[in-house]
């Protein structure tokens, strides 16, 4: 054991951990989530990202001795190697607009950079955390700085599974081009198409949202590092922001820009509100694709049974042989779920005040939740359902050529009124639009039929009014 003292008092830690008296305090303090900062490496990443570049900058600016200066910068360089992760035990959701989780990177830190120049941890005269890894700084400008880093590493990998997810609708689309069936309106027969455009068409919608969230990733780039406190650079070097920033965005690879307005940027969370509202338009598009999944494969055979859905699991304890569509269910739930967090997201950017948004916090956990779940979900969805869709392309042409909604192609020959006379007495009969067009009417021959009825034209319909003029 080891004690280690803040302007509240001793404590006494175990001399195995590197955080020290004032993560111990956090851990206490706060035991909402359940869930600590460590289940996102990426925010751990993302924090050493920033530690680092202050270093560099304090070092640049004459503030920290070089040796110093390289001690933590080497720790913060086997924080990104993924080391240490299990020391990050601040939980999610707390108080102090996230001190908490700025101080647990700074104890760790300094622990470790003492540990590598033969000190032992908690000697913080050598290297404090808070008069050297947190040099020139402030929770307020380094716990947002850090959440934009982690956002953008997170969201690059939830744009890949995106990615894959819009191919595997595409290669889909290919696979069922020929495949013929009816469009529905109101969950009513409408006019053809091909399976294959239904599912092209979710793709396309899927690459939507993937550039949406790229121009969210280029807001997230505009940062308020050295604006310290409420965004006067109190305590920090003049240079040092523009410096900071600098050495972040040449270690990330990603290019960062200072805000222009560092007192606005500090209070401000627009860009989170942006975010969250993308990442909730792309739950609602994920919701209405696997509500249709659903309902396309729904049956077997008393339902729709246009495609079937792989077989994963029995679906009943009490009915033998049911399988259900879960995965489409549970990326349903997962959209719900994001769809709600987006709320959080809005009432805690909405509750910010004066010159602080202290609900920052609980902002960090509705975003990263709702990534890392919907990445989840979306390869999930990729991988255990759409990758293994089959097509009953035999009972969608049946449905087609039975229904009586394809008569609507006989409107530019022979009007509305009287094709809807057709349809009715073909609802009511029960006989075919074929039939009651060309068989018992004559309205069209069978060689007009055959042209207008091809399946080229029923899925890429061309206006053949001349076609019924004559043979």
């Amino acid at each position: 054991m080891r004690i280690e003292t803040d302007f509240l008092g001793p404590r006494e830690l175990p001399d195995d951990v590197h955080y020290g008296v004032q993560t111990l305090r956090g851990k206490e303090n706060f035991f909402i989530t359940g869930v600590s900062i460590s289940a996102e490496p990426y925010l751990v990443t993302a924090l050493a990202y920033v530690k680092k570049a202050c270093a560099m900058a304090n070092r640049d600016c004459g503030l920290l001795d070089p040796a110093v200066a390289n001690a933590i910068m080497k720790a913060c360089d086997r924080l990104i190697a993924g080391e240490f992760l299990d020391q990050f035990v601040i939980d999610f959701i707390q108080g102090g607009a996230g001190t908490s989780t700025n101080m647990n990177a700074n104890e760790v830190i300094a622990n470790i950079a003492l540990e590598s120049l033969g000190r032992r941890k908690g000697e913080y005269e050598h290297i404090s955390p808070n008069d050297h890894v947190n040099l020139s700084q402030s929770t307020n400008d380094v716990y947002p700085t850090s959440l934009r880093v982690a956002l953008i590493l997170r969201l690059r990998s939830y744009i890949e599974a995106l990615g894959a997810l819009q191919q595997s609708f595409f290669a889909k689309g290919q696979e069922f081009s020929k495949v013929l069936k009816m469009g529905r309106t109101h969950l009513q027969d409408a006019v053809p198409m091909s399976l294959g455009d239904e599912l092209h068409g979710f793709g396309t919608t899927i690459g939507e949202e993937i550039q949406r969230i790229q121009e969210s990733i280029a807001l997230l780039t505009e940062v308020n590092l050295g604006a310290t406190a409420i965004g006067t650079s109190v305590n920090a070097p003049e240079g040092y922001p523009q410096l900071a920033t600098k050495h972040l965005g040449k270690i990330t690879g990603i290019d960062f820009k200072l805000a222009s307005d560092l007192v606005e940027a500090t209070s401000d969370t627009g860009v989170f509100v942006q975010l969250s509202g993308v990442l909730k338009r792309t739950a609602v598009k994920l919701t209405k694709i696997c509500n249709d999944l659903r309902l396309l494969s729904s049956g077997p055979r008393c339902g729709l049974n246009e495609i079937n859905l792989p077989r994963l699991q029995p679906g009943s304890s009490i009915m033998p042989g049911k399988v259900n569509p879960v995965i489409p269910e549970v990326v349903n739930q997962t959209a719900f779920l994001v769809i709600g967090l987006d709320l959080t997201v809005t009432l805690a950017a909405s509750a910010g005040q004066l010159q602080l948004n202290v609900m920052e916090p609980v902002i960090a956990f509705a975003l990263v939740f709702s990534i890392f779940s919907m990445e989840n979900a979306v390869t999930s969805l990729r991988e255990r359902c759409v990758d293994g869709i089959t097509a009953n392309a035999e009972r969608t042409r049946d449905m087609v050529m039975n229904s009586t909604s394809i008569v609507t192609l006989l409107n530019p020959a022979i009007g509305y009124k009287k094709a809807a006379e057709i349809a009715r007495e073909a609802h009511e009969s029960g006989k075919t639009i074929h039939q009651v067009v060309v068989v018992e009417r004559g309205l069209v021959t069978q060689k007009q039929w055959e042209r207008l009825y091809s399946f080229e034209n029923l899925i890429k319909p061309q206006f053949m009014k001349d076609e019924y003029a004559g043979d």
